[in-house]
């Protein structure tokens, strides 16, 4: 089954230090994403569309930019990042992301998926590495990773074009990951 608003199966594949969770949608539950505040290094625009770095939790997962649905950094900053504020700690089970699949697949190779409690991403722990991209949209579990802050940073001057980020996990238990 294609992915809410018309976006294809999978398209992008990570090699992750947890376990891949293998279905292209997320869990039942709440994405705690939704009600978070995100934030960039830099905004970009191309043509008449902005990459605020709110278009990738409003909850739409449409992989082609020119939709209006996807975030994006101007690439002059190393690492280029985004990242949402949960507003709270909890304990993350999986995070789903949605690539940008209308061009540019390969801008997300080597990106670091982080969670923790520090505002400065990179002083938090690594959840997953983007090792190939094949599929625009899958999810990993973070097995309970703790943390306020979910990012994704990649290490070098690159445009970052993030469709989605959910984030999944709960305040007190670490929920099953598929």
């Amino acid at each position: 089954m294609g992915a809410p608003g018309g976006a294809a199966g999978p398209l992008l594949v990570l090699n992750i230090l947890g376990s891949v969770v293998h279905e292209t949608k997320p869990p039942e539950g709440v994405n705690l994403a939704l009600k978070g505040i995100a934030s960039s290094d830099s905004i970009a625009s191309n043509g008449s569309v902005t990459g605020l770095a709110a278009k990738a939790i409003d909850g739409i997962r449409v992989s082609d930019f020119f939709k209006g649905h996807c975030s994006l950094t101007n690439g002059l900053n190393n690492p280029t990042w985004w990242k949402v504020d949960l507003k709270k700690s909890y304990k993350i089970s999986s995070v789903f992301v949605t690539n940008r699949d209308d061009c540019c697949t390969e801008r997300l190779l080597h990106a670091e998926i982080r969670i923790g409690n520090n505002p400065d991403h990179n002083h938090n722990p690594i959840c997953a590495e983007v090792k190939t991209v094949a599929s625009s949209n899958i999810g990993f579990c973070c097995g309970g990773m703790e943390g306020r802050y979910v990012s994704v940073s990649v290490p070098r001057k690159e445009q970052l074009s993030l469709c989605e980020v959910e984030v999944y996990g709960d305040l007190k238990k670490v929920l099953h990951c598929a």
